[in-house]
């Protein structure tokens, strides 16, 4: 299930396919995904969600 408001939580490392065709790519171990889209380093989750509720 994938949370509404807040992050998802993936174990990396990861790549994610944007709509535009572009990919984002960590290496870390853990990676926060944005889910609400507010987040200003989309697709990972800045915490931009706090301020909007």
């Amino acid at each position: 299930m994938v949370p509404r408001r807040g992050p998802m939580l993936v174990d990396g490392p990861v790549e994610v396919e944007l709509e535009d065709g572009t990919v984002a790519s960590s290496d870390r171990f853990r990676v926060a995904l944005c889910t609400c889209r507010l987040s200003e380093r989309y697709p990972w989750c800045d915490t931009s969600h706090r301020r909007r509720r």
